[in-house]
């Protein structure tokens, strides 16, 4: 996942509240709380299990890393998956297998939490997908190998894939079709899971570059690329890769979701900003809304059975002055401040 330098995060800190005051637009959704559950360590992607009622959200802290677990309905801490120095978190629904995008790869009883094995993988393990249509789990790497397929059924390595470029996220049409987004290269990857494949790629050179976050819509077979080079969501046909439109969102996008209930596509950008696009018809998209959020929740998460979007922040205090040779420094988290945004109408 994309790392904000000095300049930005700060820059970020600096402005939030004249960022989020002009950015936000009226619309139907809104923070409905706020939950402060501190604990050590960088943070990533975080996931919502919506069938076992569990949000998972990787704790990044060295020897210390693990995934912190939550109940999904109240949002009190249940327990910690320790030593998982991972970024995200996938489940398998089918097995109840849940997965950690680390090095090795962690497995655990989505239902019970108890360990099952690890996984042994090769590059650096970032991004994460479960994939219901053939039960496997894609961790996405922006070092060789791009992709490891594993099967979520014993946790074997079926085989790796190589998309050219750095992937960022993943979306399934669950008909046999991957897509990935190739954050350095302006394109989306196009995977025949059956085959483990790249069939081709959906070239969005002069639309969108920079791409850190995919969603779709299954159901119409439309791809939404939330770029960063500019700030937009590139709208896309999923069988042929025609672009449809282009959509303004936030500065610094690191996640998208598409709720099939309400046909819209949320898209979190560490500007303190969540972009809402509303799908009136598959030839029809426009942003909703844009709501105001704390600067750097640039994750989300969807309950399918609430309809609520988590996100995850913390607050940063100033960065130190860079090293020699170091470009930058980054910003230290002000401890015990990480929190779980939940919106929702």
């Amino acid at each position: 996942m994309h790392r904000i330098s000095l300049a930005f995060a700060a820059c970020l800190l600096a402005l939030a509240p004249v960022v989020t005051a002009s950015a936000q637009t009226p619309g139907p959704y809104k923070v409905l709380s706020t939950t402060k559950v501190g604990g050590a360590g960088g943070f990533d992607y975080v996931y919502a299990d919506s069938d076992n009622r569990k949000l998972y959200i990787p704790r990044i802290a060295g020897a210390n890393s693990h995934v912190s677990v939550f109940n999904l309905d109240t949002l009190a801490p249940l327990t910690e998956i320790p030593e998982t120095n991972g970024h995200g978190v996938a489940v398998d629904v089918k097995s109840n297998h849940a997965f950690s995008s680390s090095k090795p790869v962690v497995m655990w009883d989505a239902k019970t939490l108890a360990p099952i094995k690890t996984i042994d993988v090769e590059g650096g393990p970032d991004g994460i997908l479960s994939d219901a249509f053939n039960q496997r789990i894609y961790i996405l790497s922006h070092a060789a190998p791009n992709v490891t397929v594993i099967d979520a059924k014993d946790g074997s390595i079926l085989g790796t894939i190589d998309v050219g470029g750095a992937p960022e996220q993943a979306a399934s049409d669950g008909k046999g079709h991957l897509y990935i987004d190739i954050e350095d290269k302006a394109a989306i990857a196009v995977i025949d899971t059956k085959t483990m494949k790249m069939t081709g790629k959906f070239d969005l050179t002069g639309s969108g570059d920079g791409c850190a976050g995919l969603a779709i819509d299954m159901k119409n077979g439309i791809l939404f690329a939330a770029c960063r080079e500019p700030n937009v969501m590139v709208v896309i046909s999923a069988a042929d890769g025609k672009i449809l439109t282009t959509l303004p969102i936030g500065k610094g996008s690191d996640g998208a979701t598409f709720n099939p209930a309400t046909m819209e596509v949320f898209s979190s950008q560490g500007d303190g900003t969540l972009t809402i696009v509303k799908e009136s018809s598959p030839t029809s998209f426009a942003v909703e809304e844009t709501l105001a959020t704390p600067v750097r929740a640039k994750t989300l998460t969807l309950d399918a059975k609430t309809g609520h979007i988590l996100l995850i922040t913390a607050e940063f205090g100033p960065a130190p002055a860079p090293q020699p040779g170091q470009r930058f420094s980054r910003p230290p988290m002000i401890p015990d401040t990480f929190q779980i945004l939940t919106v929702g109408k």
